[in-house]
């Protein structure tokens, strides 16, 4: 199994200085580079303190630039925010200037509430479409002049300048949930993100299965890689487990706010949702997390980790930003590197 870091620039409050976050933020990629992670991967979102990612191709330049081998992913560009021509440019620039370390995440996007700045009018449920048109336009872009004809994008003859170093292309990646999207990386030779957020185990098995069915009705096709994320949370003694569940409930209830679009977002900080309303529901109870989250010791994790191993698991990515402090963030991420990975050499 290899491992991803899946980490965010992140301010719940506006007490947290912004250079102080960006410093953490690239100490953290570098240990994952020094640790043997295969991947590190940078999100994109719009005006949300929580998730400080305007343009993940900034970012990737910047962790490049102080990095050494590991691989630099975005997880995930939003298809319906961008143009063929200059997310294929962009793309490849960034291949180019790192030394072809890219590995090209998309997606459809998460709240409503970006959708509503960034593309009005456009529901998030309907944004698989624009995914679905673009990536084949980007590819196309990448082997030389291509026009393109769509529902959404229309322009004449033109190419992607430069071109990515990796040829025919990066590694491709989806991040996926529906059914439809795990048909169209099957079918794409596409590689899947996939994140059960904070539901059990049988979420993860279901997005299982929703692979093993999209190999069944795409015969021929290569099986993608399959990627699953969790939160993670690695320490030193059991005594401590309630210390990252705290710290993920924090973020949870900002998540609640922007899943639900109730628009109570103030200078880019959502409302935080009350605890005692998430503790009600199965997801968010503290025990529920505990057990379905990467948290615990390094013996228990690598334990809970042989079961993502057992399903099939390729990649496991170890999301690291949710609000958990900045000392406990590294230690945790030292003890995966010296005591949980080894298991999985």
């Amino acid at each position: 199994m290899k491992f991803q870091l899946a980490i965010n620039l992140e301010r719940l409050d506006d007490s947290d200085d912004m250079r102080d976050v960006a410093a953490h933020t690239l100490e953290m990629v570098q240990m994952a580079d020094r640790g043997g992670f295969h991947i590190v991967w940078a999100a994109e979102h719009h005006a949300i303190e929580m998730t400080i990612a305007p343009d993940p191709f900034q970012l990737l330049a910047w962790w490049g630039a102080n990095t050494s081998d590991i691989r630099l992913g975005t997880a995930v560009v939003n298809a319906a925010y961008w143009h063929p021509i200059k997310l294929a440019g962009e793309a490849a620039m960034a291949d180019l200037i790192s030394g072809g370390r890219l590995e090209f995440g998309i997606g459809s996007g998460a709240y409503q509430r970006e959708f509503d700045r960034m593309h009005p009018g456009l529901k998030q449920s309907d944004s698989w479409r624009y995914m679905h048109e673009m990536l084949p336009a980007v590819k196309a872009l990448w082997q030389g002049d291509y026009e393109h004809q769509g529902e959404f994008w229309s322009f004449p003859l033109s190419t992607s300048v430069p071109k990515p170093l990796q040829q025919p292309h990066p590694p491709i990646w989806a991040a996926a949930r529906a059914p439809i999207t795990y048909d169209f990386a099957v079918k794409n030779s596409v590689n899947i993100l996939s994140w059960p957020f904070t539901r059990p185990m049988a979420e993860a098995e279901l997005y299982r299965e929703r692979l093993d069915e999209a190999m069944a009705n795409n015969p021929g096709k290569p099986r993608p890689v399959f990627a699953m994320m969790r939160h993670t949370a690695v320490y030193d003694s059991g005594a401590d487990h309630m210390v990252p569940v705290r710290a993920v409930q924090a973020v949870l209830s900002q998540f609640e706010n922007l899943y639900k679009n109730l628009g109570d977002v103030q200078n880019g900080f959502p409302a935080s949702i009350e605890l005692k309303e998430l503790e009600n529901r199965e997801e968010y109870n503290p025990a529920m997390l505990q057990e379905n989250l990467m948290f615990g010791t390094p013996d228990e994790v690598i334990a809970k980790l042989r079961k993502y191993e057992a399903l099939g698991v390729d990649q496991f990515t170890y999301y690291a930003s949710m609000g958990l402090g900045r000392p406990e963030q590294k230690r945790s991420l030292e003890l995966f590197i010296d005591e949980v990975m080894p298991a999985f050499a």
